[in-house]
């Protein structure tokens, strides 16, 4: 087990009617004004927007708005998050929504007191020091990126996804209600389910030892994963079930899981390239890449993907045929995106192999000369899985 350090201060408020609390979590924090940040408007037809509006002005909290957050979040409306925020003087950023929501937030936090915000996420070196609160009503169980110390944004000109961190970007706050999630639509859920299992295998297949006890965690989440994200489809308004799977997510990407361990991430980067592009949704991407990375890397450490093989999937083996219980085990994978409703193929989605050596290519733009830590990629190799998910 390698040393680690673990910090996440987010408090997380979770339950039935948790969104009366968000005034109050603001004025412990000293904010006098916010900024409020949402999507498309789906907030204000499933009526959050006005049960977050009641608690910020009963507490005397006043706020701007900034709606149109998109899947794969934009520079654009980043850069315009920042202006209204110095403009309006604004003390907190309140995000509405999802991952894309969320991290668009993160962005605009920091943006604040940088020059340009966008240099942080194309130069992994340079670090963000500082950024105004975040708080966060959460309304789809999927990136976790409530809890998370990271975000994501595109760069709209050049379809550039890129990534930023720090401990900054932490929520003060994450309200969690269930219920929010109710009105969400199947491949809404589907994707979030993808997301969040993603996120569990980029910590899983680690090349570290001594790690049982994060395995078994890991484990554990994959496999309540796969077996309450089939009910959640079948009974919409199961409050118990929508508890699971929400804070499954969470668990799945606030740190906890990957302490002591080399985490890989390289399909996730693989995966950006993919939604820069062609803008599809995240977690579609992921039950693309994911299968085909598993299939390009599981010789380099075969006794990890037995292991998940047995443990996650349940599929025993001789001794001496590892290799067949793997690619089971891949199949069972994807079988399980296929019963969600989710593509295992790039051609499912009618993308084929023109791109591939461009997305390559973009990948390590402004990055060395390989991603991921489990087996190092270039760009061949950054090809070559791009054809094995065709």
């Amino acid at each position: 087990m390698n040393n680690f350090n673990y910090y996440n201060p987010c408090k997380i408020v979770f339950g039935d009617d948790v969104e009366k609390e968000i005034g109050q979590n603001c004025l412990d924090l000293n904010v006098k004004k916010v900024l409020l940040h949402y999507g498309g408007g789906s907030i204000k037809k499933n009526g959050l927007y006005e049960k977050v509006i009641a608690s910020l002005k009963a507490s005397n909290i006043q706020y701007v708005e900034l709606a149109g957050v998109k899947p794969n979040p934009r520079l654009e409306l980043v850069r315009e998050g920042i202006a209204i925020c110095k403009k309006e003087n604004v003390d907190l950023v309140l995000a509405v929504g999802g991952g894309s929501v969320i991290d668009s937030a993160k962005a605009i936090a920091c943006g604040f007191y940088v020059e340009d915000i966008w240099e942080y996420y194309l130069d992994s070196s340079k670090v963000l020091e500082k950024a105004l609160p975040l708080g966060v009503v959460l309304t789809i169980p999927a990136a976790g990126s409530e809890t998370s110390s990271s975000s994501v944004i595109t760069e709209e000109a050049t379809n550039l996804k890129r990534s930023a961190g720090t401990k900054h970007m932490i929520a003060k706050f994450a309200i969690m209600n269930p219920k929010n999630t109710y009105s969400l639509p199947d491949n809404q859920i589907a994707y979030g389910v993808s997301d969040m299992f993603a996120h569990i295998m980029e910590r899983y297949f680690s090349q570290t030892t001594g790690v049982d006890l994060g395995d078994r965690l890991l484990e554990a989440n994959m496999k309540n994963i796969l077996r309450i994200a089939p009910l959640v489809f079948n009974d919409k308004e199961n409050y118990t079930l929508r508890a699971e799977i929400m804070w499954a997510g969470t668990l799945a990407h606030n740190g906890i899981l990957g302490m002591g361990r080399d985490e890989d991430w390289a399909s996730h980067l693989i995966e950006h390239e993919l939604s820069g592009e062609y803008d599809i949704p995240h977690g579609l991407g992921l039950a693309i890449v994911f299968p085909a990375w598993m299939k390009y890397v599981c010789k380099d450490n075969m006794p990890r993907f037995t292991q998940f093989a047995s443990r996650v999937f349940g599929i025993e083996y001789a001794h001496d045929n590892g290799e067949y219980a793997v690619s089971e085990a891949i199949k069972a994978m994807e079988n399980f995106y296929k019963s969600i409703g989710l593509h295992t193929r790039l051609s499912d989605i009618s993308i084929n192999a023109d791109k591939f050596d461009v997305m390559a290519e973009r990948l390590f733009f402004k990055r060395g000369t390989t991603v991921g830590q489990f087996k190092k990629l270039n760009k061949a190799d950054a090809v070559n899985i791009f054809n094995l998910a065709k």
